[in-house]
């Protein structure tokens, strides 16, 4: 996939949520996030709620049925909260979805807001009982007098009831925002981050929870940065990183100290903030998202990125005004292809950004309705800098369009699915030739 070729993107475009043009806060989507098999998609919005699609199962008379996601469940996950004590008002915006490995028929998921984590259980039932001795069938519990038989309740079929409950609510433990929580590869245990600390949980325990990071000074006064993202490793649950305002990276070892102060290994290129950071599917690299860039990181070498992509450079003469209007503090997420060989993250006006590794080629597509129409072909987007030669179909940096930005994104753990989030609307694409892409 090329920016400057002539090669079609191998990219369709498979729906959008919701229909309507307005746009409230709460519609805002705040994370997208796929389950381990790609089969489930989770979204949260600035709403507080969480709905999950379903992949559709093939058909053979709709050959191209397969890939296409509906609507599976919708539930409130938060609720606004006031913090009389210091008289604060926690939103309900979801701000992390993380799916944990399934066990069992039922799927389970945390979901965060600004200082309350929960794990729900998402499970199916297709079956009700009937027939039983002490109530009548709507569930009235019957005088005992009455009861001159006994009968053997059966299971009789229903309409498929998706039921989402809570099961545990963690709470109380993050003087700050949570901005990061990631599963470990124990599927035990997992992790959140606020500005200042990090703290470990065990899935099965809400009261207690341990401090692992802690980088608030004595004095705040001495603040000089905070974090950003944490995430665990994919397959060692020792290992773990973080990345702060700086624009630094810190990996960290758990065996070495129970507070993880003092890093394993420090990544450093002081340019701007970090806003994310992935680990990839081997758990070799790690890519990171900073304003302008996107960043691979070899485990072995810290001492400079492996790779250093440019998302919009042409944004560079234009910094100023985006500090002015509060755009240079967006936080925009990146991801992996399944993979590793492909890095996707977002941009202004709708587009996003795709960069292969192998090829070192890159594309810039875009999501928005115009685009939209099922299993029509994406086509390649070109920004001209200002006063750059501009060709035919280019877009102009000055026409830019700094309200609509994709700041979410996804991938699908392993095939050419992707989930992208602009604004209140949810757009899928699908590779069409279902290969891998180049």
């Amino acid at each position: 996939m090329g920016e400057d070729t002539d090669a079609t993107p191998t990219l369709n475009h498979h729906g959008f949520l919701p229909d309507h043009n307005y746009v409230t806060e709460a519609d805002i989507i705040s994370t997208v996030e796929f389950n381990h098999t790609g089969e489930l998609l989770a979204t949260g919005d600035k709403g507080g709620r969480v709905v999950i699609f379903q992949r559709e199962p093939e058909s053979k008379t709709e050959p191209f049925s397969q890939g296409e996601y509906n609507v599976y469940s919708t539930f409130q996950s938060h609720e606004p909260e006031f913090d009389y004590l210091k008289s604060l008002e926690i939103e309900e915006k979801i701000n992390k979805i993380r799916w944990l490995p399934q066990q069992n028929a039922a799927q389970f998921l945390l979901s965060t807001n600004d200082k309350t984590i929960k794990l729900w259980k998402v499970s199916e039932r297709d079956k009700r009982p009937e027939g039983y001795n002490l109530k009548d069938e709507e569930g009235r519990i019957k005088d005992i007098c009455t009861v001159t038989s006994l009968q053997v309740p059966v299971l009789k079929p229903m309409d498929l009831m998706v039921e989402v409950s809570p099961r545990r609510v963690f709470a109380n433990a993050h003087t700050y925002h949570v901005n990061s929580i990631s599963v470990n590869s124990d599927y035990e245990t997992y992790m959140s981050a606020d500005d200042l600390r990090i703290n470990l949980w065990h899935l099965d325990i809400t009261d207690r929870s341990f401090n692992i990071v802690d980088i608030k000074p004595a004095n705040m006064e001495d603040l000089t940065e905070v974090i950003t993202a944490a995430e665990f490793h994919p397959h060692h649950c020792n290992l773990f990183v973080y990345s702060s305002s700086k624009g630094t990276l810190r990996l960290c070892d758990m065996r070495e100290a129970a507070l993880c102060d003092k890093h394993s290994k420090f990544f450093s290129e002081i340019i701007s903030s970090v806003s994310d950071v992935k680990f990839s599917h081997s758990g070799r690299y790690l890519l990171t998202r900073d304003y302008l860039t996107a960043k691979v990181w070899d485990l072995n070498m810290e001492s400079k990125p492996l790779e250093t992509y440019q998302v919009h450079d042409y944004l560079r003469s234009k910094l100023c005004s985006l500090y002015e209007n509060d755009c240079i503090f967006d936080k925009f997420e990146c991801a992996w292809n399944g993979s590793d060989s492909v890095i996707m993250t977002g941009a202004y006006n709708n587009f996003f950004r795709m960069f292969d590794r192998n090829t070192k080629r890159d594309v810039t597509l875009e999501a928005s309705r115009e685009s939209s129409k099922p299993r029509a072909v994406l086509k390649p987007r070109r920004v001209c800098a200002a006063g750059g030669k501009r060709r035919k179909d280019d877009i102009s940096v000055d026409s830019l369009d700094f309200t609509k930005k994709i700041l979410h994104t996804a991938w699908h753990p392993t095939e050419n699915i992707i989930a992208i989030a602009a604004t209140n609307n949810l757009y899928i694409f699908q590779d069409k030739l279902n290969s891998e892409m180049h």
